[in-house]
């Protein structure tokens, strides 16, 4: 996004001196966590216009990380463009990077080579409990 100088100073001047970790934030309008700020009859995400003012524009398939891990931070230092995927490897909230640490299923069984089935979708699931929920069913339906 291409600024006026007016627009630019605009953007600096809602954003906060540096906290004891580097972080500057952004102290308008957020929108789930993320600054957001108009310009024009555009809307952007201030973590963005911060990247681009201090290195240039973001490369196309990119996005942009917050290394701090707080979305409201527009010091450059703390921003970085990565893909999609390196982004959501990065975060320790992430649904995938979650189950991906887990070492057992749900009853204790380990995820190992051995107990472990992945299906179609690439989903882990423990072959023991797999087996015992097929001969529950299949006894659940002979009955019938």
């Amino acid at each position: 996004m291409i600024l006026t100088e007016r627009d630019e100073a605009r953007f600096w001047s809602k954003v906060a001196p540096a906290d004891a970790n580097g972080c500057r934030l952004w102290t308008a309008g957020k929108c789930q966590g993320y600054g957001s700020f108009r310009c024009g009859v555009k809307i952007a995400k201030v973590h963005r216009i911060s990247y681009e003012l201090a290195k240039g524009p973001i490369p196309e398939g990119l996005v942009i990380d917050h290394l701090c891990r707080v979305r409201h931070c527009v010091a450059p230092e703390h921003l970085e463009a990565v893909t999609s995927a390196e982004n959501v490897r990065r975060s320790p909230v992430a649904p995938s990077v979650v189950n991906a640490a887990k070492t057992h299923c749900l009853q204790g069984h380990p995820y190992d080579e051995a107990n472990t089935y992945v299906t179609s979708h690439g989903y882990r699931s423990c072959r023991t409990c797999r087996r015992a929920w097929r001969r529950t069913w299949k006894q659940r339906h002979a009955a019938s």
